[in-house]
């Protein structure tokens, strides 16, 4: 399974994936012109990631998502809550500025739909 390496820009995050580690990182601002295309790369990942694995970390450090791509983001978190009810050990560690309450409220949102491990750590 190749792992994704895509640089951010200024509408798209960076996005790392590592499949030894089992981890995903990203960080950045996301507002692509077509967030389902974007994202597409990284859904099928962590689709066939959990399908083969049993763990699975998320480093989140994402500063402002438009409204597609916090749909994405759900479909991700849906897909770690299917892998955490299987019995799965699945994290999400979503870094945020402590200046950023925006950020804060959205990853709190986010959280609220979720079983597995959530973390929303705020870092100066």
């Amino acid at each position: 399974m190749n792992d994704i390496n895509i640089a951010a820009t200024s509408s798209t995050p960076l996005i790392e994936t590592d499949f030894a580690g089992g981890s995903v990182f990203m960080e950045g601002d996301s507002y692509p012109e077509n967030s389902f295309e974007f994202y597409e790369p990284l859904v099928q990942w962590v689709s066939s990631y959990l399908e083969n694995r049993s763990n699975l970390v998320l480093e989140l450090s994402l500063l402002y998502l438009n409204t597609s791509s916090i749909k994405i983001m759900m479909d991700i978190f849906d897909m770690l809550e299917e892998a955490h009810t299987a019995g799965k050990d699945v994290t999400v560690n979503w870094r945020y500025d402590l200046e950023n309450e925006r950020v804060a409220e959205l990853a709190e949102e986010f959280k609220e739909d979720c079983s597995f491990s959530f973390n929303i750590i705020g870092e100066e």
